[in-house]
């Protein structure tokens, strides 16, 4: 009797994984997208700070950490846009509506919105840049923290095709969605399990700087993986900010292992300048005075 009670019970929790199973491959497909519809449901709520000057400008695409956008990443936008930059603030969260209370428990801890499905905002960001006419489509540049840095690295590494579609959750992409991605700029990346760092060649190689926060006690020291993405042949420069934590830039942080650092944030100005200079390179563009903010 126990013996029967127990192999009833056991085809009982197959079939319910069967079940599970198969709502969650249902599920999954019906959330599938196309990059355009992608694109026009993040675009409501996107930041868009434009330079002084005359268009086309190059752009720069902003990916938050786990936590949400925070107030920091808008003064990094106006470094970029004083330089000569448009840039794109991209908020992963709110279509999803998932509050900052929820992605600290639940896309902070790695439950949900893996860095290569959110690939797929970055794709479609760049997509929407592409129908702006003050956007020059060959000069994109990308800047992400932490949850960001790791979606720009398996944006990068991941395989066009079936792969593609399955971890972006998009249909019909374009045979490369980076097209025009020129430069990207990697901040206190994750690089753990689940992230394709270091274990593949990318697709695409634009000029990147990968920071390492010294005493980052979140993400954890990445500079092995990025290394190893560096012996693929990735043309990234992995500079470590002695004596920096996580997030240093950010002088509301709750965390108690964040410490606001403004001598690296000035240094990190700085590298956003050099990124926009680059993407300026060979265009005749006056040194703007002022920008302009455009809420999403």
């Amino acid at each position: 009797m126990a013996h029967a009670a127990a192999a009833r019970q056991r085809r009982w929790a197959r079939l319910l994984a069967f079940a599970a199973g198969t709502w969650l491959v249902t599920a999954m497909a019906a959330a599938a997208e196309t990059l355009e519809q992608r694109a026009e449901r993040l675009a409501a709520h996107f930041e868009v700070t434009l330079p002084a000057g005359a268009a086309p400008f190059p752009v720069v695409v902003m990916l938050h950490g786990c936590g949400g956008r925070r107030p920091f990443m808008q003064e990094m936008a106006h470094v970029a846009a004083k330089a000569g930059a448009a840039v794109i603030n991209v908020d992963s969260f709110a279509p999803r509506g998932i509050s900052r209370t929820a992605a600290i428990a639940t896309v902070c801890t790695g439950m949900r919105l893996h860095g290569r499905e959110r690939a797929g905002d970055l794709y479609a960001a760049l997509a929407w840049a592409r129908t702006q006419t003050w956007a020059d489509a060959e000069r994109f540049g990308v800047i992400g923290w932490s949850h960001g840095g790791w979606t720009i690295l398996d944006a990068l590494a991941l395989r066009t095709g079936p792969e593609m579609e399955r971890a972006t959750r998009l249909q019909a992409l374009p045979p490369e969605p980076l097209q025009g991605l020129a430069a990207t700029l990697i901040v206190y990346p994750y690089a753990g399990v689940g992230s394709l760092v270091g274990r593949r060649p990318w697709r695409v190689a634009p000029a990147s700087t990968a920071i390492v926060a010294e005493r980052d006690f979140i993400v954890g020291d990445v500079r092995v993986p990025l290394e190893r993405q560096r012996r693929h042949g990735a043309p990234l420069d992995v500079l470590v900010f002695h004596g920096a934590t996580h997030a240093f830039e950010d002088a509301h942080a709750e965390d108690p292992r964040v410490r606001f650092n403004p001598r690296a944030t000035e240094r990190e100005h700085g590298l956003i300048r050099a990124m926009v200079e680059a993407l300026k390179k060979g265009r005749d563009a006056a040194a703007p005075a002022t920008s302009q903010h455009l809420g999403g």
